[in-house]
């Protein structure tokens, strides 16, 4: 029997339903049929995050254009309490765990209303004290992706978070590369084994590259997280369906995560 407890794999729709809600479901249904165990959304509210003025960031503008400031790309992509509490309902329906990363603190609150299985927390936050003092204080089990992050980053922020009341054994730490896409000779694998070691935590990886094969190596390294973007179709209008799995692509990687689990035996 395989002692192992099972690779969790979050199926990343992020704001890749462009502000649809139908788009929403749909992505409900793929992530369901690939086999991933979550199907996580982002949720936010623009007034919290940007300024009116904001510019974009650089990919934003080649992918969507510069005429559109950041607010209105966003506030576009917003979700509210209703469309949450129907994809949570679909999501029960679908067999399939709802998840959402929380970008501001009345969406941690949200989120905590609505009951999600667990909080993640995005690699722009891991520096964002307040935030993590918040989280940290709902008992809730937390995936935090490390990003830019160095290991002294990280370090305080596990402080932050255990000074808050989080359990050690409750916290995954995810390794990550914020480059969309992320060129191979930066994925820098082995740093998540760097990270378990340091710190004595769970870890994962949250991929942006454009393949598969990374997060198939990162599970035969021990990751007990996967988080992968996906989409319905790459060649979408929007920031973050070019460095996002299609529906197949998605399902392949479950199977062949699937399969390198019972291979590990």
């Amino acid at each position: 029997m395989n002692n192992h407890p099972r690779v969790v794999v979050i199926a990343e729709a992020g704001v890749n339903h462009n502000g649809d809600i139908k788009t929403a479901l749909q992505l409900v249904d793929v992530a369901a049929e690939s086999g991933a165990d979550v199907v996580k959304f982002q949720t936010f509210k623009t007034e919290e995050l940007v300024t009116q003025l904001a510019d974009k960031a650089e990919y934003q503008k080649e992918l969507t254009g510069s005429e559109e400031s950041q607010f209105n790309m966003l506030k576009k992509l917003e979700l509210d309490r209703a469309t949450h509490e129907e994809l949570i309902q679909y999501c029960e329906l679908k067999g399939i765990r709802f998840l959402s990363t929380a970008f501001d603190h009345d969406s941690i609150d949200l989120l905590a209303e609505l009951n999600i299985p667990f909080y993640k927390i995005p690699s722009g936050e891991i520096t964002n004290l307040p935030y993590l003092r918040h989280i940290g204080c709902m008992g809730k089990s937390l995936i935090m992706s490390t990003g830019m992050a160095t290991l002294e980053e990280v370090l305080d922020a596990l402080d932050v978070l255990l000074e808050a009341g989080a359990e050690k054994d409750k916290i995954t730490v995810l390794h990550c590369n914020t480059e969309y896409p992320t060129p191979m000779e930066d994925v820098n694998l082995l740093a998540m084994l760097s990270i378990g070691e340091a710190f004595g935590v769970k870890v994962g990886y949250s991929d942006h590259t454009l393949g598969i094969e990374v997060p198939i190596a990162a599970v035969a390294l021990g990751a007990t997280v996967i988080e992968k973007h996906f989409t319905l179709d790459r060649s979408l209008p929007g920031p973050d369906h070019q460095a996002s799995l299609e529906p197949d692509e998605l399902k392949a990687m479950v199977q062949a995560i699937r399969n390198i689990e019972k291979a590990m035996g």
